[in-house]
């Protein structure tokens, strides 16, 4: 597996520099260079070109499996269970998760919306209905409360979408706003489903310079996780 930052990569302000996402209002060189920008990425995964499994993020519970869906599905979640194939998940403060098992991997894009839908419990079960029993999860980057105010009728939403027994969710921001603690509701979907392993990466997305922050930004790219079954 593999956790991108913003370096390393060809793309121009305000997308620079290794933005793994298309734009619509961007430079018209833009397109060529996320496609360049994905190739450096994946040949950090894995020396041989692999395809992505194709999917569109729309923070929901879906999850794709090997591309069987074909043409781009929407999704949040992709299975590998093959080499030969790469599953990406595209963040800018969303919590992206890697759920790791014997013979099978899966990418999943966690923000607050997709916890509320259910996404993990969805990969999670996807996989054992594989029969691929996840072993460990690792929490990526992404946004922490320091920096997510967040407002206290969202939280009750999020609060209410998962475990009655659940804790810590809420906190507050630097300032001293309401805020979500998406790392821990991440741990409490992953508890919940049974995922025996956790280990979190514990950087802010929005605090470090070397990740791309929508909160932070506004207009920016993506940085990505990138899973991949060994040949």
């Amino acid at each position: 597996m593999l956790f991108t930052d913003r370096r390393g990569g060809i793309s121009t302000p305000p997308f620079d520099s290794l933005n793994l996402a298309l734009a619509a209002d961007a430079p018209a060189s833009h397109a060529a260079d996320v496609e360049e920008n994905r190739a450096r990425a994946t040949r950090a995964l894995t020396p041989d070109p692999v395809p992505w499994v194709p999917m569109r993020q729309v923070h929901g519970a879906a999850v794709a499996v090997d591309g069987a869906h074909g043409p781009a599905c929407d999704a949040d979640a992709v299975v590998v269970t093959r080499p030969g194939l790469a599953g990406a998940v595209l963040t800018a403060d969303c919590a992206p998760l890697a759920i790791v098992g014997t013979g099978a991997v899966a990418a999943v894009h966690a923000g607050w919306r997709g916890l509320v839908a259910g996404v993990i419990g969805a990969a999670v079960r996807t996989m054992r209905d594989l029969g691929v029993e996840p072993v460990e999860a690792i929490v990526g980057p992404c946004i922490h409360p320091c920096c997510y105010e967040f407002g206290p009728d969202d939280l009750a939403v999020v609060e209410s979408a998962l475990p009655s027994s659940a804790t810590g969710l809420r906190a507050t921001t630097t300032s001293g706003a309401p805020a979500l603690d998406v790392p821990a509701a991440v741990r409490v979907a992953l508890a919940e489903v049974g995922v025996p392993r956790i280990t979190e990466i514990g950087v802010c997305t929005s605090c470090s310079p070397d990740y791309f922050s929508h909160r932070r930004d506004g207009t920016t790219g993506r940085q990505g996780l990138l899973v991949a079954v060994p040949s």
